[in-house]
């Protein structure tokens, strides 16, 4: 390894920081020693916008990529959903982190009373919002974009019911320990929702190496199923499209759905297999969507 300290390449936002700083921490405890580069992303400059108008895969990476090709920085930080199936060419996913909590949440604006039956809830989520109007479709979805701290205080000023949000973000950042929220269990979460991931240059194997150290194996099969289910569908990350996997001893279990935007249709399907064939059973279950009226709702959506 070089004898400089590696550049560490991430968001701003105080959430991407924390994620780099877990990333700089392991790589302390395998005597690497690395630098902070902050980079602000496509994604972080238009807050108002729905992410899905945006149309550009990758808002949250591309900024990041550009970097890493350009060796402005050593290696990159992502939160693992936001990153496109489709990497840049010269881009390749090195390391997983262990995965945290996979579940989203509701944070509620008013902890004495119930949720109504009818009433608005925010989320930039088209995976989110197709799934809570599956549950709830009396209710109204309104455009929630920014940062953790943002979206929460746009929460308080508003007249929402509350906010969907992914636990793991506001837990990481100590956000949820005075604020009324519940577990949505039932909601499939984003293809590797939880998960932190570490990219490099193709070319850079002395760094693909030492990064082995802090990789998962069983999360990286898990979210190799979850990001083969997306590809499959040809479906970007805003998709309303939700997977996830779990793996007990070497078998690994993979649910996925795909939800029209009002919530009125969902395919949902389970498949089971070994884990060292995770990429072929995230793909198998893509093409048995597709067949399965699939097709026909991504057009629809598409449109």
């Amino acid at each position: 390894m070089p004898s400089k300290p590696l550049r560490i390449g991430t968001r701003k936002s105080k959430l991407a920081l924390w994620q780099a700083q877990k990333v700089q921490e392991l790589l302390a405890q395998q005597h690497l020693e690395s630098i902070l580069v902050p980079i602000e992303s496509e994604g972080d400059q238009n807050l108002k916008q729905p992410l899905y108008e945006l149309g550009i895969q990758g808002i949250f990476t591309k900024t990041l990529d550009s970097a890493l090709l350009n060796d402005t920085i050593d290696l990159a930080v992502h939160s693992l959903k936001d990153v496109p199936t489709q990497l840049a060419q010269g881009i390749e996913l090195t390391a997983v982190l262990k995965r945290g909590d996979h579940r989203d949440i509701i944070v509620l604006k008013n902890v004495d009373s119930p949720l109504p039956e009818t009433g608005k809830i925010a989320t930039s989520s088209l995976r989110r919002q197709a799934q809570w109007l599956r549950k709830y479709p009396q209710y109204r979805c309104e455009n929630l974009r920014g940062n953790v701290q943002t979206r929460l205080t746009k929460l308080d000023q508003s007249d929402w019911q509350g906010a969907l949000f992914a636990q793991v973000g506001l837990a990481r950042l100590d956000l949820l320990n005075d604020r009324p929220y519940q577990v949505l269990d039932w909601m499939l979460p984003a293809p590797a929702q939880g998960a932190i991931g570490v990219c490099t240059r193709q070319d850079d194997r002395e760094l693909q190496t030492a990064l082995g150290s802090i990789s998962c194996a069983q999360t990286t099969a898990c979210v190799r199923a979850e990001r083969a289910v997306l590809r499959g569908l040809k479906a970007g990350c805003s998709a309303p499209v939700g997977a996830l996997a779990t793996v007990d001893q070497n078998l690994l279990n993979l649910s996925a759905g795909l939800y029209s935007l009002d919530g009125t249709q969902a395919i949902e399907i389970e498949c089971t297999g070994d884990s060292e064939q995770a990429e072929k059973l995230g793909l198998s279950l893509a093409e048995e969507i597709l067949h399965t009226g699939g097709e026909a709702l991504l057009q629809k959506i598409r449109n």
